[in-house]
């Protein structure tokens, strides 16, 4: 049901006149795609960025490499440094991010396979989520994507 929960998303954004982008790990670019595949979502969404590794989360999106050496790249700590990064870099009001885990290796952190961080930038503040998704690889990613897009359906209809 991702087209459902974009369509929602794309409509409320429209109709609060407010824009989105997102930085995307895991995901590799899907809940942009769920976006973009909403007519009319050019005028909400300007970009995003698919950062599938440590150099381009820092270089591009400024996580600092301080938080990816200590805390690694699966962790809340990045997710707020991406989806704070994505809202600059695109200049939105909100944005959204994904790093995680979707297998089917682990990387050596104490994290599970399936453990996904989303963050959801909004009026300056990032509430990120933890979530450890079950399933194989393709299960995992679809299941962040339906999350991201329903966190900041959260915020949008709760009036925030």
């Amino acid at each position: 049901m991702p087209g459902d929960k974009a369509e929602q998303l794309v409509r409320l954004l429209e109709k609060r006149k407010l824009t989105i982008a997102t930085a995307e790990s895991l995901t590799g670019g899907r809940i942009a795609a769920a976006i973009t595949a909403v007519p009319g979502s050019s005028n909400v969404f300007p970009g995003g960025v698919v950062s599938y590794c440590d150099r381009i989360k820092h270089e591009v999106l400024g996580v600092p490499e301080e938080l990816l050496s200590e805390y690694g790249a699966v962790s809340a700590s990045v997710a707020e440094a991406m989806a704070r990064g994505a809202a600059r870099l695109m200049g939105t009001d909100l944005a959204l991010s994904a790093t995680g885990l979707a297998g089917p290796d682990g990387d050596g952190s104490p994290n599970p396979v399936g453990t996904v961080f989303l963050g959801l930038y909004a009026q300056g503040e990032v509430r990120v989520e933890r979530h450890v998704f079950s399933g194989v690889r393709e299960s995992v990613r679809d299941q962040s994507v339906a999350q991201a897009l329903k966190m900041a359906l959260w915020w949008l209809e709760s009036g925030e």
